[in-house]
């Protein structure tokens, strides 16, 4: 029978850690606490070295704690990050998405990051080199040597993937992932190159795209998924393994490919995983490590406001392929994972559907993370674990975010 109004917003019968408050999703205010104390002090994956191949070479990034950054190659191969800002003005630097500074621009010389709007000029290294005119208008009063750009800490790891920490003074990236990445260490030995990159915009919380990157329940919704895997050994044998810093790995299984009208059967693997294999990692607060042989995809959430979130999909293989071995990494990545694949469609309405849904708490006044498995394949427990960090975090407990029931979070 269906529920009438009270039934409905009626709390479920269920323990705290097992239900959410769609307010964590939704709330401007909580939005904000979150890009102070989790964004802005997480390391987070800018792009990949293999985007910035020569000297001079950049990138920006929108990071997703509301700063502006420029990634740059200098010209000792060394890869930065820098605020994307003037420190004359405050005026952006650079407007466009990549390119390189080893040719002139109309605003300034060669090698040089120069703002449009009154030619102050910057090494790759972050030196102020050049303000025109300082001498005239600034006597003494102001030194090349105290303009230097603001420099963001930075680290290439763990595949060449480029990562940034907007906090100068938290722990080093190794010590965050708590061994997650460990995991799959053995497929990330060889250099890697993009070989595709695209965004999408969703109407969904940043969070959601992480629920659906961590739980497999919704394989119910890829036709693909269920006819390659699920109906197939080892499909549920696969485990949730939780790492310190709310990371969380699912173990990897052998996909039957060939099992799917039109598709033939892998031979060519990915280091450390033979053909056909499929490992994933999600790592706290908006990264997905995902490796279906023959190809890697990484995402990365950039959430643009509460309940807006932009998504980066970067698709990679190995510097050392062969024209041939690429061409099978780019046509396997793109007919499952492209933007008109058989996959990453389906997972973006499932986020867009809980954009638009949960954007109105008193139509859905909980969100259910109650499946347990045993920390199997659909277990909920990477939602949960997540969570626990969340919590942590952010002082919070999220299914009561307000404090308004007077429950203690709980692990």
């Amino acid at each position: 029978m269906a529920r009438n109004g009270t039934q409905w917003l009626a709390r479920p019968d269920l323990e705290s850690s097992e239900m959410v408050d769609p307010r964590i999703y939704t709330d401007e205010g909580i939005f904000k606490e979150e890009q102070e104390k989790i964004l802005d002090k997480s390391w987070l994956v800018a792009c990949h070295e293999s985007e910035l191949p020569e000297p001079y070479d950049f990138r920006t990034y929108q990071h997703p704690g509301g700063h502006n950054l420029i990634i740059v190659r200098d010209e000792d191969n060394a890869v930065h990050a820098y605020l994307n800002i003037c420190p004359h003005r405050g005026n952006l630097l650079v407007y466009e998405p990549a390119g390189s500074f080893r040719e002139a621009s109309p605003s300034g010389g060669p090698r040089r990051i120069t703002c449009l709007f009154h030619a102050w000029a910057f090494d790759t290294k972050g030196n102020c080199v050049d303000m025109p005119r300082r001498k005239e208008g600034y006597q003494e009063r102001v030194q090349l040597s105290d303009y230097a750009l603001r420099e963001v800490r930075l680290e290439v790891a763990y595949g060449g993937f480029v990562w940034v920490n907007m906090d100068d003074n938290g722990p080093a990236l190794k010590d965050t992932l708590g061994g997650s990445l460990d995991a799959i260490a053995h497929t990330l030995t060889e250099p890697l190159e993009v070989f595709h990159y695209h965004r999408s915009i969703v109407e969904g919380n940043f969070k959601m795209w992480h629920d659906t990157n961590s739980e497999f329940y919704h394989d119910y919704m890829h036709y693909h998924n269920r006819i390659t895997g699920m109906m197939h050994p080892g499909y549920w044998e696969r485990e949730y393994v939780a790492f310190d810093g709310g990371h969380a790995q699912v173990t990897d299984m052998d996909l039957k490919y060939d099992s799917y009208k039109g598709h033939e059967q892998r031979t060519l693997g990915w280091p450390g995983l033979g053909a056909n294999r499929w490992a994933l990692v999600d790592v706290f607060p908006g990264i997905t490590f995902n490796i279906r042989s023959p190809a890697m995809r990484l995402d990365t959430a950039i959430p643009l406001g509460p309940n807006k979130v932009l998504i980066e999909f970067r698709g990679l293989g190995l510097k050392s392929d062969t024209p041939e071995e690429r061409a099978i990494r780019i046509r396997d990545h793109n007919t499952i994972w492209g933007p008109f694949g058989r996959n990453l469609p389906e997972d973006l309405l499932g986020t867009h559907g809980q954009g638009i849904a949960l954007n109105d708490r008193t139509e859905a006044p909980t969100v259910l993370h109650a499946r347990h498995e045993n920390n199997k394949v659909h277990d909920e427990v990477g939602m949960r674990h997540f969570l626990v960090e969340w919590a942590k975090r952010m002082g919070r407990n999220p299914s009561d975010p307000f404090n308004e029931r007077k429950l203690a979070p709980k692990a």
